[in-house]
């Protein structure tokens, strides 16, 4: 069985989001197909194929979710200075500081500053120490990042 790297956050945020699906999302959009099905003939009811698919698209989400985190192995950084899964890693690259968080891949958000422990930068950083350069091949070329701090 594969196992999903997750941080204690990570587990909790899916947790929440399956809870919210259930208890929530999923009786809105059954009650909107029942409501529409109640418009009249369904070959023609635009209204009853939309809410049709927002379900299924839940009910799929539900499923999703359900797989990753009974499959899901929690992980906390490492103690020994060196960059894992969970840990907040401060590097400088092209002359600025950025602060990322590295994490298992279903709970990865770059926009966040949140990266996959299997993207080409997380693979770079793990195991790394800090005060050591990496080099990562980007689509523009090879980026240096030097590691400045590790949380």
């Amino acid at each position: 069985m594969n196992r999903n790297l997750l941080t204690k956050e990570g587990l909790k945020d899916l947790r929440q989001e399956h809870e919210d699906l259930l208890q929530t999302k999923r009786p809105t959009a059954v009650n909107r197909l029942s409501d529409a099905r109640e418009l009249g003939d369904l070959s023609e009811n635009s209204e009853y194929a939309a809410a049709k698919q927002d379900l299924a698209f839940i009910d799929g989400r539900i499923a999703e979710l359900e797989e990753i985190i009974n499959a899901a192995k929690v992980i906390t950084a490492p103690s020994t200075g060196s960059i894992g899964v969970g840990s907040t890693v401060t590097i400088h690259v092209n002359g600025k500081k950025d602060v990322y968080h590295l994490v298992g891949e279903w709970e990865a958000d770059p926009i966040n500053k949140k990266i996959s422990h299997s993207s080409p930068l997380g693979k770079a950083l793990l195991g790394k120490k800090a005060g050591e350069e990496i080099e990562v091949e980007a689509p523009a070329g090879k980026v240096l990042y030097k590691i400045v701090t590790i949380e």
